[in-house]
């Protein structure tokens, strides 16, 4: 049998178009004894990273491929059919010079050469040709295309000019694909069959070799069906469509011997894949890190000074145990020597400010930041924190807010001194080498957080420093989910919506969910794969083959290459929807591999709210706070915190959170930080104990003297890995590097390492003096103790959690939190601007502030700005920019021309405001939202009503008006008397007569436009419904988020109908859904069966309903639902439940006028509700209980008001 290899391979990476995945494709190929696999996908190289590291992982030798598409003129040309999309060509890297070139062809091709698809031409083909082989590919190819169209001539020329390009890289390439599809096989293998013919004889002719190939697409001939689902999912199209894309069916990934079977005459062809095999040199590709050089000023000094102040032999002596070797030699040690001198500078000087560490430096901080800065140097990175440090300074400088540090970086005291993290390591025993370890040489890794809209401006900055060419994005890839496979082939296989709905359903909500996990989980979705319906087993059975395809690309959200050189020698790149950088086409698992330094610039939104409460402070009050210098022992602050007033405070806002703070009641910055680490699975079981050592009802004990050092501030609880990382060097004398070792060794729970640093634990415990003396002097067995402190520390692990990343989220806490009790109303309006878009946010935020005493107000032209601002009363209003239809533009102009004065009427407003930017869709945005009510004397509706019908709007007339205005006014500047004319000459707009909308149309009109309802809520005039007849604890909210807790419970709910919809099911059966809304959530409810019969007349939009059920599983299923029992309209609950109405008062209240009072409100409300009531006796705590004889009620609006309002009274239903 002839060895063969495979030429021209796709991977899921030809999106949407192969289905096989690269670990199965290299699999295959070493199961099959192949030496050497290609992959060729379409256009892009998104998958060549994962495939090099899989087959180097495999032993199988890479070849490293695209096929690309040759424009039939050139790029430029982009207009013709004829452009669309260009000539198949298979283009593979002979060695790394043709892997640069590919790379480069292949940048071109999405960034200059895109039109329907990725392009090249052949000038730059030529251009970049060194390197690399080139094959013909398959019938889309540009020879395949000429003999198809009997230009054999031309078809000759087009090989003559390849040869003369590649010379004896050039090979044509045969394919056959037969097919048991006879429509296939007259579209495709009858030209095959007659391209291969040509194709032999025009080789043999011009003396070109031959190749076969199988234009693989998916792995085994069993994928075939699944393979052409793809293709649907694709082309839009169904699976029934006769007019629809189809391949062969033949185009897996075949054996050697069935290809040796199916060119069994033209045994050439498989002998010639083997010599490209062999062609393909092995290069590397990971690289070591390649760094931007950061501009270093040249008062300090060049490359070229030090090279005269520092010989070889210096540098051998200062950079030790083989660094000078690692780092690679004089030439860039030296630069790394003048960058490390540059950083130390940089970190002294930063040191000694007044707010950091004060000159003269303390004796530890300067052997801290030495130790810091010569492990920074040795290891190679001085230049990472000079670039860091660069933009983070420059960010400040522009007015971005910048986020305290995340994670391990804020345990470096030199990141603290440069500015990079804001955070003081050394006071909060943070450790640097939870963030570089000598032991293990890896880049740095910092997290830098922005406000939202400060990262695109850091960016930008970045971007104009390096090099347009040298900035990228990264890419990432979506992938089809279970779910999503599930309810895509559903569609594709016209399996109906509803069934559709309910597998996806079956599949768990859970993170990284999978079939393999989904059928352990879900025994009713396990039972789907067997259903006596044919389409769900199918469904099923192909989205379980198409789970984990690459779906489409993205742009991951804060990951930035910085590059020493232009990216494209390094990585292809494409360009990025709406922005001027590039995107990588390698994601992010592999970018750092080639040695590209990798940055993560984080969009934080807490920032964000920080930033815009700031700016509201400064408008409001005329105050300019710095965030950075608030006081760090605020008793307010604490206050706060130890209420639980916590919602909208970062990371401290969850009810269960809430409740431990005010039990713990913090006091002091490390209460904070001890709650973020312990507040989550697993430790949470330890903060009942923590708070009780604080609070003395538990006596704080340590195992050892020795540990209160550094568990005194947690009372005696460990907590933190930085704790055990602290502990083991101060009781056995492990180095640094060792106490890293055994954090990681801990929590990734690596036996082998554990097992080896318990025995130097034990053996450092025994050899430490002091250790054994604590022991006695606490009366225990030296090596019982070293057990229990070990074992402590293995069941710590799997919750042990990072102090730097703590104590920066605790920052971050207290600074929303001081803003939260210093300035309520700013804090609360920023909040309010940043979560705009989010109903269920906004609303628990306008909760909070109606707790907070704090009035949320609708938007108006005389107060609002462009967000959310706090008025002369201390009460927050909408920004005018969150009503829909009215715009940025609009606003600024608007408060422009409040400057002069506040408008005092509609007519005021018009003659001042630009017409042109505030136009007539803006203006009827404002009146429907209300921004004009504070005028009082036009009513909303009456903006859109005439005061003749057919005749323009009173907006419109307004507007005519407002136009008027402003010429007279511009002509009067230009006349002596034209003041006195302009005012006779124009009259103001008559108002129409027209009356208000209904209650119910105006909020709809308001939410349609601001989002929520503002002014009240559809519900509110069912609040007695809502408050004695429903279940008041819970709401629809509930049964979304947390539906288990409710298992069997009987519960009521009201709301308001949003949606609605009949449908018939695939059983042909009618069913119907509706969507009930209430003040926090909405819910939708399905209804089959009899409860279609009895319940449908309800899915009407608009009604407003009293539900009432139980949480119960499923018809056959484990999954719960809330099952409706029955169904009443709000606007009957009265009068069919209320049996008795029970007035409260007191007997000091009760005088001849109040009974006057309630006699006559009671006989205006006759009905069948019994009347009782309640007279107390403070004085003799005592309470009489009495009932109406002769009068019953009926508990009408009218009444009810009534009751609510009465100072004397409060009531009280059945």
């Amino acid at each position: 049998m002839i060895p063969f290899t495979h030429l021209h391979v796709h991977s899921q990476y030809s999106i949407l178009d192969g289905a096989a995945s690269v670990k199965g494709l290299v699999a295959k190929a070493k199961g099959d004894g192949m030496k050497a696999l290609a992959l060729t996908d379409h256009g892009m190289m998104f998958g060549i990273k994962e495939f090099y590291d899989v087959c180097k992982r495999e032993g199988v030798k890479p070849i490293l491929g695209c096929e690309t598409y040759v424009a039939s003129r050139n790029i430029e040309d982009k207009k013709d059919k004829v452009d669309r999309s260009g000539e198949h060509l298979i283009l593979l890297a002979k060695n790394l010079k043709g892997y640069r070139n590919l790379i480069k062809l292949i940048s071109i091709a999405s960034n200059e050469g895109f039109y329907y698809k990725p392009r090249i031409d052949k000038k730059i083909l030529e251009k970049y040709s060194e390197g690399l082989v080139v094959s013909s590919a398959c019938l889309g190819g540009e020879v395949a295309q000429k003999i198809m169209n009997n230009a054999i001539e031309e078809a000759e020329e087009t090989i003559e000019w390849f040869k003369s390009v590649f010379g004896e890289d050039y090979y044509l390439e045969l394919q056959r694909h037969k097919s048991d599809d006879p429509q296939r096989n007259e579209d495709v293998y009858k030209n095959q069959v007659l391209v291969n013919k040509v194709i032999l004889e025009l080789a043999e002719k011009h003396q070109v070799k031959v190749i076969a190939t199988n234009d693989v697409h998916f792995i085994n001939e069993e994928d075939a069906d699944a393979h052409d689902l793809l293709i649907c999912l694709n082309t839009g199209k169904d699976i029934d469509d006769p007019n629809r894309m189809r391949y062969t069916k033949q185009e897996w990934f075949k054996t050697t011997a069935e290809m040796n079977q199916l060119f069994a005459d033209v045994p050439e062809s498989l002998v010639n894949t083997q010599e490209i095999a062999d062609k393909i040199e092995e290069y590397e590709l990971n690289s070591a890190p390649i760094m931007p050089f950061f501009p270093i000023p040249e008062e300090f000094g060049t490359e070229e000074e030090y090279k005269g102040r520092y010989i070889e032999e210096d540098l051998k002596e200062e950079f030790k145990d083989g660094a000078f070797e690692r780092l690679g030699g004089y030439d860039k040690v030296i630069r790394i020597k003048l960058e490390a001198d540059y950083l130390s500078h940089l970190t002294f000087e930063g040191a000694k400010e007044d707010y950091r560490y004060g000159d003269p430096l303390p004796q530890d901080i300067v052997e801290r930041l030495e130790f810091e800065l010569n492990t920074i140097k040795t290891m190679g990175f001085p230049g990472y924190f000079l670039i860091t440090q660069d933009f983070i300074n420059a960010a400040r400088e522009m007015g971005v807010l910048v986020g305290p540090g995340r994670g391990s970086a804020a345990g470096a005291a030199v990141s603290y001194c440069v500015g990079i993290t804001n955070i003081d390591p050394i006071k909060h025993d943070l450790l640097f080498e939870r963030f570089l370890n000598p032991d293990r040489i890896s880049m740095p890794d910092v997290d830098i957080d922005f406000d939202d809209d400060g990262r695109q401006l850091v960016l930008d900055w970045v971007t104009e420093k390096y090099g347009r060419d040298r900035v990228a994005h990264i890419c990432t890839f979506g992938t089809m989910a279970t779910k999503l496979a599930i309810r895509d082939v559903a569609r594709v296989l016209k399996l109906p919506l509803p069934e559709a709905d309910r597998l996806a359903k079956l599949v768990p909500e859970a993170p990284k969910m999978s079939f393999v996990k989904a059928y352990k989980e879900s025994p009713e979705l396990k039972r789907e794969k067997n259903s006596d319906i044919p389409l769900v087993a199918d469904t099923l059975k192909f989205a379980e083959t198409l789970e984990g395809s690459v779906r489409q690309t993205g742009v991951h959200a804060c990951g930035v290459l910085i590059g020493r050189d232009p990216l494209d020698e390094h990585v292809p790149l494409m360009p990025t929807k709406e922005e001027e950088l590039y995107t990588t086409q390698y994601d992010g698992r592999f970018v750092e591999d080639i040695g590209l330094l990798k940055m993560d610039f984080l969009g934080l939104k807490t920032l964000s709210i920080i930033k815009e409460a700031l700016e509201n402070i400064r408008l409001s009050r005329g105050l300019e706070v710095d965030i950075d210098a608030i006081p760090g022992d605020d008793d307010k602050t604490f206050e706060l915190f130890s209420r639980g007033d916590t919602t909208a405070i970062f990371q401290f806002e969850s009810p269960g959170m809430k409740k431990h703070l005010r039990n713990l009641k913090p006091n002091r910055f490390e209460d904070l930080v001890a709650m973020n680490a312990l507040y989550r699975p697993g430790p949470m079981e330890y903060i009942p104990d923590y708070i009780d050592r604080k609070h003395g009802r538990k006596k704080v004990e340590y195992d050892h003297p020795m540990m209160e050092k550094y568990l005194k501030d947690t009372y005696g609880i460990t907590v933190f890995q930085e704790q055990v990382m602290l502990l083991s060097r101060h009781l056995a004398n492990f180095t640094r590097g060792d106490s890293d070792s055994l954090r990681k060794a801990m929590g990734k729970k690596i036996i082998a390492m554990m097992d080896k640093l318990k025995v130097k634990f034990i053996d450092g415990c025994k050899a430490n003096p002091k250790f054994i003396e604590g022991c006695e002097q606490v009366r225990k067995e030296p090596d019982v103790l070293i057990e229990k402190i070990w074992k402590d520390w293995e069941a710590f692990a799997s919750y042990a959690f990072n102090k730097s990343h703590s104590v920066c989220y605790a920052h971050i806490a207290y600074q929303t939190g001081y803003l939260k009790a210093h300035f309520p109303a700013e804090f609360m309006a920023a909040n309010m601007s940043r979560n705009l878009s989010n109903i269920v946010d906004i609303t628990k935020l306008m909760e909070e502030s109606k707790r907070m005493g704090i009035n949320v107000l609708g938007p108006d032209v005389n107060e609002s700005f462009l967000k959310f601002m706090v008025n002369k009363e201390g009460d927050v209003r909408f920004g005018m920019a969150a009503i829909k239809g009215v715009g940025a533009g609009a606003v600024t102009d608007i408060v422009k021309a409040r400057e002069s004065g506040l408008f005092t009427s509609v007519f005021d407003f018009v003659e001042r405001v630009n017409l042109h930017s505030v136009n007539k869709k803006n203006i009827e945005a404002l009146a429907m939202a209300g921004a004009f009510d504070s005028f009082g004397t036009i009513k909303r509706a009456q903006f859109f009503a005439s005061v003749v019908e057919n005749e323009p709007t009173f907006i419109e007339r307004l507007i005519r008006y407002g136009h008027q205005m402003q010429l007279e006014s511009n002509n009067a500047q230009q006349s002596l008397f034209g003041e006195v004319m302009s005012a006779q000459a124009v009259k103001t707009p008559d108002i129409p007569g027209s009356p208000e909308w209904p209650k119910i149309v105006l909020l709809e009109k308001e939410k349609a436009l601001i989002g929520i309802y503002l002014s009240s809520h559809p519900l509110d005039e069912y609040k007695l419904e809502v408050e004695n007849f429903t279940s008041r604890e819970f709401s629809l909210k509930d049964l979304n988020n947390n539906i288990e807790a409710l298992r069997g419970r009987e519960l009521t709910f009201a709301g308001m109908v949003t949606e609605s919809r009949e449908a018939i099911g695939k059983t042909g059966k009618h069913f119907s859904t509706m969507t009930l809304s209430d003040y926090m959530d909405s819910h939708t409810f399905f209804f089959f069966g009899k409860n279609y019969v009895e319940f449908s007349k309800y899915c009407k939009n608009g009604l407003f309903l009293m539900i009432k059920g139980q949480v119960q599983p499923r018809f056959n299923s484990d999954q719960l639902e809330f099952k409706i029992r029955s169904i009443e309209l709000l606007s009957e609950v009265r009068k069919n439940n209320v049996k008795s109405v029970t007035l409260q008062m007191s007997i000091n209240a009760v005088t001849p006028e109040l009974i006057q009072e309630i006699e006559s409100m009671s006989l205006k409300n006759k009905g069948k509700a019994l009347l009782r009531f309640n007279v107390w006796d403070k004085e003799t705590k005592s309470m009489v209980s009495l009932f109406s004889r002769n009068t019953r009620v009926e508990m009408t609006h009218e009444l009810e008001n009534f009751l609510r309002d009465h100072d004397l009274l409060t009531f009280k239903i059945n």
